[in-house]
């Protein structure tokens, strides 16, 4: 194909040399034409399509726009290389080498515009599935896809250059599947920790956001999901990172799952010979008087049991985010020690009566 493409260019030669002009010149008209037309195109995209795209919902094809266009740019010029230069004749020798200049060049422009498209699709895509899923579905895992998609278009694109040079890529496949043995048996638990991230991305224990419990019996929320660890902020301020690998096979407690909602219990030691219908009331009063408790379901209190030195209650409330919990906890504490005293109500303490026996 190219020895027909550089008949075709020698007889277009010969045409302007036997009508007086110059192959200099014509290259040099060529490559300008070629200049203009980038910058018509580059005028499109920068005042027709991106006026377009700014009238979708999403943010996606604006961007993806943004990608096309230096890309579809630098093309247009590179061809106008192509062809200018071929008109000049003491070109015609290295005519194979540059064109597979120019295809290189090409390869390497297309494969970064490539995977930085796919990127933002797999970012655009997974964040509408990620706000529409029943199950939650978090997108904290999303950054590894997106890389992963972008090294695979990135090696696609390796390929192509090394086929475009005529490079054998058997023994570089050979040494690559040694490299990468000796690479997986050093990095056993790096690797570990990366299926363990891809495992807590497909079943979904927790999302971004989540309050958990650890093994541990630390509590605390999900900040983030990477690829090689799980970062949770516990109530200390401080930040607990935990290996995939570890998470993946811990059990762990997810008080957002499978709703939101979460109980919080407070133990009442009434003094005996303490009104049970009365300090029920009482108690029930201020857990209805709670801002922070749900409505359904209902507030609730328990008279659970005679215990040996008080008379045991047990107050429920419902609260909507598990991060109020020790909030709502905190208030109705303060506010049933209030409620006790102003109804007279003995809070008792252990005690033991001696008996003599004279």
């Amino acid at each position: 194909m190219i020895n027909e493409y550089l008949g075709e260019l020698d007889e277009a030669l010969e045409f302007y040399v036997g009508a007086g002009i110059s192959p200099y010149i014509i290259a040099v008209f060529v490559l300008v034409s070629f200049f203009l037309l980038a910058e018509i195109v580059s005028f499109l995209f920068s005042n027709v399509l991106v006026k377009l795209t700014v009238k979708t919902k999403n943010d996606a094809d604006d961007y993806i726009i943004k990608v096309l266009e230096p890309a579809i740019f630098y093309s247009v010029i590179l061809f106008g290389f192509y062809q200018a230069l071929f008109f000049v004749s003491f070109l015609d020798s290295f005519a194979i080498y540059f064109s597979d200049i120019i295809k290189s060049l090409a390869v390497l422009i297309w494969a970064s515009a490539l995977a930085k498209i796919v990127k933002i699709t797999i970012g655009g895509v997974g964040s509408r599935v990620a706000e529409k899923s029943r199950y939650h579905t978090d997108d904290g895992m999303l950054p590894l896809f997106k890389n992963l998609s972008g090294l695979v278009v990135w090696f696609i694109g390796i390929v192509v250059l090394l086929r475009i040079w005529n490079l054998d890529l058997t023994p570089l496949l050979a040494s690559a599947g040694i490299v990468g043995l000796a690479v997986a048996f050093a990095a056993q638990d790096t690797i570990s920790h990366l299926f363990g991230g891809i495992s807590i991305y497909f079943d979904k224990p927790f999302r971004v956001g989540d309050r958990v419990k650890l093994d541990s019996g630390e509590i605390g929320d999900v900040l983030e999901i990477g690829i090689r660890s799980t970062k949770i902020k516990t109530f200390d301020e401080t930040v607990v990172i935990i290996p995939n690998s570890i998470v993946a096979s811990s059990k762990i407690v997810n008080y957002n799952k499978p709703k939101s909602k979460i109980k919080v219990k407070i133990d009442v030691n009434l003094a005996y010979g303490t009104d049970v219908k009365k300090a029920k009331k009482a108690i029930l009063d201020v857990l209805q008087s709670c801002e922070g408790a749900e409505k359904e379901p209902a507030p609730s209190v328990h008279f659970t049991e005679m215990g040996d030195f008080s008379l045991k209650f047990l107050a429920v409330v419902w609260v909507a985010n598990p991060k109020k919990q020790f909030e709502v906890k905190t208030w109705l504490t303060e506010k049933l020690y209030e409620r006790i005293n102003k109804e007279k109500f003995v809070i008792p303490y252990p005690t033991q009566e001696i008996y003599i026996k004279k």
